[in-house]
């Protein structure tokens, strides 16, 4: 699926970072823009995250649960630090939830650019997870005009799903 504002062709190296579930479901619809680059994956190992991946070389799983989990937010930030700088991708997009944050901070120590895509069904609030990557996203795409007003300089792509 093309999007006019996401950028064709796409990165060289893109890592891809979502909760499983619907998070992972929006990121795999951009498999038009993705799908000629180098990738990697980190997502939670549950058993839609393991089906979708199948056959993909990188995937790092991510500690769950996430949310006011001290320690899982040390170690999603150790493992963010660690698949960053082996990876080195030109860009990090992620859909959420609160995976996402970590990645999102470290990547300009790699050099890497961010793209936070908010999610399809969160249309009249902004997201916690949106709220907190936001002063770390280059690029702040939404899927409905109302969630426009949400983030500053947001762009809307439309829907994914």
């Amino acid at each position: 699926m093309n999007h006019p504002d996401v950028p064709a062709p796409p990165p060289r190296r893109v890592l891809l970072v979502g909760s499983s579930g619907g998070h992972l479901t929006q990121l795999m619809s951009l498999r038009g823009w993705w799908s000629g680059a180098e990738r990697a994956w980190v997502t939670f190992r549950t058993e839609d995250a393991i089906g979708h991946l199948e056959g993909e070389e990188r995937v790092a799983w991510a500690y769950s649960p996430t949310t006011r989990h001290v320690g899982n937010l040390l170690r999603n930030t150790w493992l963010a630090w660690r698949v960053l700088r082996s990876f080195r991708p030109d860009v990090v997009v992620s859909t959420g939830a609160g995976v996402a944050l970590p990645f999102f901070v470290l990547a300009r120590a790699v050099g890497a650019r961010t793209v936070y895509v908010e999610v399809y069904d969160r249309v009249d609030s902004a997201t916690l997870t949106g709220r907190l990557c936001r002063p770390f996203t280059d690029r702040m795409l939404v899927q409905w005009p109302e969630q426009a007003s949400l983030y500053r300089d947001a762009v809307v792509v439309g829907p994914l799903l």
